[in-house]
């Protein structure tokens, strides 16, 4: 009897693990499909910038403070609405209009013009790029 309740308890510890490693590795997935992920790493969510062709394991290992990605064609509105995001503003520079908005579905974000700001999304020149909390390294 007592080697049964101490398989029990293994069983019960070790299902506890599965489900807590389960949980993390969920709320460590990269937030975009796309190609060219890249992620921000370091200090600031701009000091370093990691390019990656398998961003799961990549998140999953490394620290990182923001990531983006690219699409082929403009998927703005597709995107907009995949993450229920609100456009706060819009700024647009040679050919190319990006999207300053929050989404309930991302991160707390950052500050900017005096808005919380989760996600950015910039189309033009036959692409999109997404990331969040911004879009940061080249365009």
């Amino acid at each position: 009897m007592k080697g049964r309740g101490a398989v029990r308890g293994v069983c019960a510890v070790l299902g506890a693990f599965l489900c807590g490693a389960v949980c993390y590795a969920l709320a460590r997935m990269p937030a975009f499909g796309g190609t060219g992920y890249e992620f921000s790493c370091g200090a600031s969510s701009s000091a370093r910038i990691v390019r990656t062709d398998v961003p799961v394991f990549y998140k999953l290992t490394h620290p990182v403070a923001g990531e983006s990605t690219r699409f082929t064609g403009d998927v703005s509105e597709e995107l907009l609405l995949a993450y229920r995001a609100r456009v706060l503003f819009c700024e647009e520079a040679d050919g190319v209009c990006s999207y300053y908005c929050y989404s309930p579905l991302l991160g707390e974000g950052i500050l900017l013009n005096g808005v919380r700001v989760n996600l950015h999304i910039a189309a033009g020149k036959g692409q999109t790029a997404a990331g969040t909390p911004v879009i940061f390294g080249g365009w």
